[in-house]
């Protein structure tokens, strides 16, 4: 279906994928406020890293395998991952054939390659996401290996379970099995982005294992600030995830967007009341990492609760997340700076409330529990999957190559040894 290109639309889209790319940078600041200050530089790099190897992949092959075309039946197609041949490459798609053209959605109306970058830019920070798992401890070039692997046995192919849809055709006509088939709804990436990224952070962590050391307090951040500025810019780009998946800048964008505000604000008090009752004080880490909770709970269910609702789904996830930022010491697993328990545990949180309370299919409100089983059925999917792809793939790169630095490089801080560079300098070494 042809139409004239919609110029609104298409800002919105372009803008949107600007705020997503800008989180990246944002993640790095958040999580590099909160190691050593001697390994500062190697986390931050962790985030950069991914920006740059994920950029090249998604634009080579990644949007190929992510929205491949396929059966044009939304249910009773045969296809599983979405993957037609040698990665199921179209050369139009990755700029070989006609990127010139203003080819556009009839439903829409914006440029394709629009939808290419807004979509590459969730690739980008879901891999970088995973970093905060293996924080003080981990090679950068073996870093870069998984990266790329995981990217495409587990990334692309997820993002087409949950995101796919053909834009060519004017609506949803190929979809991925977990949106379409299954009917689960992550509006904005609750499963494919944050249980996607929690479950991988989770194996490495058990990869890599524990840092010497290793017990409650074993590293206080070395930067406070530098982490509220990486809450602030993730805070700031994640208007552009949650309303820019509308793809269209209408009232379901301006419902994503509110809800955006409401809901991690609500979990930033629900994490710090938590810190108030075990310690006696609210600390800013607490409140930007209930932030973050509360962004990551309302990812799936941005466009499918109201205000009220999204509060109500922020406290619970501020609360929980913060509990469950201990299960680590519990279960003896060395999740460096929380990805498994605000990641997954805020986006298992999140993609099933829709069950209970999402608008028109909620269990509460009278609908029945099959979409409460959808959720549960997609989450535990992607849960699944990319747990044992990445226990896999790093166990593989640690026999072979190395995950790991030495002993005494890590407790020393690996800033140096890593990429030859300090954060800081100090007296004689100022320039």
């Amino acid at each position: 279906m042809e139409s004239v290109l919609d110029q609104g639309n298409t800002t919105f889209l372009l803008i949107s994928a600007a705020f997503v790319l800008l989180m990246t940078p944002g993640l790095a600041f958040f999580y590099g406020g909160m190691v050593k200050a001697k390994s500062v530089v190697s986390m931050m790099m962790l985030s950069f890293g991914s920006l740059g190897l994920v950029g090249v992949l998604w634009v080579l092959y990644g949007y190929a395998i992510a929205f491949a075309d396929g059966p044009s039946e939304v249910n009773g197609g045969e296809q599983f991952v979405g993957i037609d041949g040698w990665f199921g490459i179209d050369l139009a798609k990755i700029g070989l054939g006609q990127p010139f053209a203003d080819a556009t959605n009839g439903a829409t109306a914006f440029p394709e390659l629009g939808f290419v970058a807004f979509q590459a830019t969730f690739a980008i920070i879901t891999v970088a996401l995973i970093s905060g798992a293996i924080a003080d401890r981990a090679k950068f070039g073996a870093w870069m290996v998984f990266a790329g692997l995981w990217a495409t046995f587990v990334y692309f192919p997820v993002a087409n379970w949950v995101f796919n849809f053909d834009l060519g055709e004017g609506g949803v006509v190929d979809g991925g099995w977990i949106a379409y088939d299954l009917g689960a709804i992550d509006f904005a990436g609750g499963t494919a982005v944050h249980i996607n990224a929690g479950a991988a952070g989770l194996a490495l962590a058990i990869v890599l294992g524990k840092r010497f050391g290793f017990s409650k307090g074993i590293t206080q951040p070395h930067n406070v600030p530098l982490t509220l500025l990486g809450v602030s810019l993730l805070w700031f780009g994640w208007f552009g995830f949650n309303a820019g998946s509308e793809l269209a800048a209408d009232g379901i964008a301006a419902i994503a967007f509110i809800n955006t505000l409401a809901a991690p604000a609500a979990a930033m008090l629900g994490w710090i009341i938590v810190e108030y009752f075990k310690h006696g004080k609210a600390t800013s880490i607490g409140a930007g990492s209930g932030a973050v909770a509360g962004l990551v709970a309302i990812t799936p269910a941005c466009a499918s609760v109201s205000p009220m609702y999204a509060m109500l789904l922020g406290v619970i996830a501020g609360v929980l997340c913060a509990l469950a930022v201990d299960l680590k010491f519990s279960f003896g697993f060395d999740d460096s700076l929380d990805v498994v328990g605000i990641h997954l545990v805020g986006g298992i949180v999140g993609t099933l409330f829709i069950g209970f309370f999402g608008e028109g299919v909620g269990s509460a409100f009278g609908f029945g529990w099959d979409q409460l089983v959808a959720q549960a059925i997609g989450a535990g999917a992607v849960l699944v999957y990319s747990f044992v792809l990445a226990l896999i793939i790093g166990f593989a790169i640690d026999k072979t190559i190395g995950f790991r630095v030495k002993a005494e490089d890590e407790i020393a801080g690996i800033d140096t040894v890593v990429h030859g560079e300090e954060a800081y300098a100090f007296g004689a070494d100022r320039g």
